[in-house]
């Protein structure tokens, strides 16, 4: 899933703050509770005020992902 993440970072770079959580940095425990993290890998669509619009659970395709992101972005 990396290469397509970061692809579609770069694509995305002035639309969207792509953020990753170290799930072994404890400060992001809390963090990984309000989502409702699972497992990885587990992606979240939040929006500025912090409401989860979509989530993915386990790979999910470019095309899902794109499709998403061009649905919220203003």
């Amino acid at each position: 899933m990396a290469p397509i993440v970061h692809g579609l970072e770069a694509e995305y770079t002035d639309k969207i703050k792509f953020v990753y959580l170290d799930l072994d940095d404890r400060a992001n425990t809390d963090t990984l509770s309000f989502l409702g993290f699972k497992y990885q890998p587990h992606f979240f669509l939040v929006d500025g005020q912090g409401n989860i619009l979509q989530q993915w659970l386990g790979p999910v395709s470019v095309e899902d992902l794109r499709t998403a992101f061009d649905t919220y972005i203003q």
